[in-house]
């Protein structure tokens, strides 16, 4: 079949119109009603490693990409050895097409999206930009010490001639030429990773209109910026109905990462900042008229959507019970924080950690604020925590209490020791971080305003 796996970007559990937001989001909602919606889905918490989970199948600490995130003056990106989901793809018959944001690194060459798999490359390098210029950083940016270029590729070549076209139409009309220009004498494979929702915030007016009765402005226009991505799913879906291949096509609809507020505003539900990792996301995994056996043309895949696919379709018990979110030796813990007196010989809780094995859930290491922000249509409330500063273990139950709202490490310990032998284990199998110094020659002031190689 024709696999599509598009991307939302930061974009919340509750902003999602089936999940009862006032975001209009009738694309999204039509398809994931005709599909199968995992409702207990999670992916890491920032926009790299979830991108590298998805191109490789493997957890960031094999290959030492588990601190913080690829950066676009650093010399560094996903590694040359790491076989990614689109070469495999290749390497079996398709036709390789990517639209949208790569943020997988770009420092030489040979880590563009041209040279890891893709046929066809349409979009930008680094991993935020603004949706009207296609200029990191965005126009509102006050830092003098920040560099500033154009990021806006096609193949490998810049493209000049944009400005003033928002992002999410552009991304969909390019994947739309692709998909009428598509050799159908062979499947196709089509990531899109849009740049929505992810800040700044910005969106077309008359999409603001749209909620003109919200009185928060940064809620209405990401709102909007919301349906705007509702719109171009629904036009990129429409393309393939219209070329005849949607009814031999698997398409995949998920969250990059969880809905950090990133100096803006996420709204209408409940966004833990004391829980550094997505806290929801929504995949809708549709099936028009392919049925469950198609997956097992793909043996060779040892890919997560692959597995969920498979999982979904058949009804079968995932054999996934453990995720591991990170383990992040370089994030600094908090001046107070010391590993825990009781399980410091077992694993550092003042290293930054989370792990999940069946329904439960432990964060180790400094969480940052902590707390619960809420924000709607008209109001901002915020829950501060209770925890003491040298606070560096806890401990959830995700099935009952999926916000993490109860931390249980005091009245389970035995638990949580099982669950830091466990992060031990994984720890074994690590690899060092590798953050190299921020690199000069990374400034696109000598390279002709543009982001792009510099080694």
């Amino acid at each position: 079949p024709n696999i599509v796996f598009i991307l939302a970007d930061d974009y919340g559990w509750n902003d999602i119109g089936y999940h009862n937001s006032f975001i209009r989001t009738p694309n999204l909602d039509r398809l994931a009603s005709e599909g199968v919606k995992l409702e207990n889905y999670y992916v890491q918490p920032i926009c790299s490693p979830s991108r590298e989970q998805l191109m490789t199948g493997r957890y960031q600490i094999h290959y030492g990409l588990q601190h913080s995130v690829i950066m676009c003056d650093r010399p560094h990106g996903l590694p040359l050895d790491e076989v990614t989901l689109p070469q495999r793809l290749k390497e079996n018959g398709y036709s390789t097409y990517m639209v949208g944001k790569w943020h997988l690194g770009f420092f030489r060459k040979e880590y563009m999206p041209l040279q890891r798999g893709f046929e066809r490359f349409f979009g930008y390098l680094t991993g935020g930009e603004d949706y009207w210029t296609h200029r990191k950083p965005s126009q509102f940016s006050k830092d003098p010490s920040e560099f500033h270029g154009l990021d806006l590729r096609d193949q490998d070549k810049p493209v000049l001639d944009q400005n003033g076209t928002y992002s999410t139409h552009l991304f969909a009309r390019k994947a739309i030429e692709m998909i009428l220009n598509h050799d159908q004498s062979k499947p196709m494979f089509l990531y899109l990773p849009f740049q929505a929702v992810h800040g700044p915030l910005e969106a077309p007016e008359e999409y603001k209109r749209i909620y003109e009765d919200i009185d928060n402005s940064l809620v209405r226009t990401y709102a909007a910026m919301v349906t705007v991505m509702d719109e171009a799913v629904g036009n990129v879906t429409g393309a393939l109905k219209h070329r005849g291949m949607w009814r031999n096509t698997i398409l995949i609809f998920s969250t990059a990462s969880s809905a950090f507020t990133q100096s803006q505003i996420k709204y209408d539900g409940t966004i833990s900042y004391g829980i550094r990792l997505v806290k929801f996301c929504i995949l809708a995994l549709i099936l028009s008229d392919v049925q469950p056996h198609y997956i097992n043309l793909f043996p060779y895949l040892d890919m997560l959507f692959f597995m969920s696919f498979k999982i979904c379709s058949t009804g079968a018990a995932s054999p996934r019970k453990e995720i591991l979110h990170n383990i992040d030796p370089l994030k600094p813990s908090s001046p107070l924080q010391s590993s825990h007196k009781l399980y410091g010989d077992i694993f550092n809780t003042s290293v930054y950690a989370a792990l999940r094995s069946g329904d439960w859930k432990i964060l180790t290491g400094s969480q940052d604020r902590g707390g619960w922000k809420h924000e709607g249509p008209s109001h901002n409330l915020f829950d501060k925590p209770n925890d003491p500063p040298e606070k560096s273990i806890w401990l959830f139950n995700i099935r009952s209490d999926p916000e993490e709202k109860k931390d249980l490490s005091d009245s389970h310990p035995g638990i949580v020791q099982d669950m830091l032998i466990k992060l031990a284990e994984y720890n074994k199998t690590a690899v060092s971080p590798f953050w190299p110094p921020r690199d000069l020659r990374a400034n696109p002031a000598l390279h002709g305003d543009l982001w792009g190689p510099w080694l």
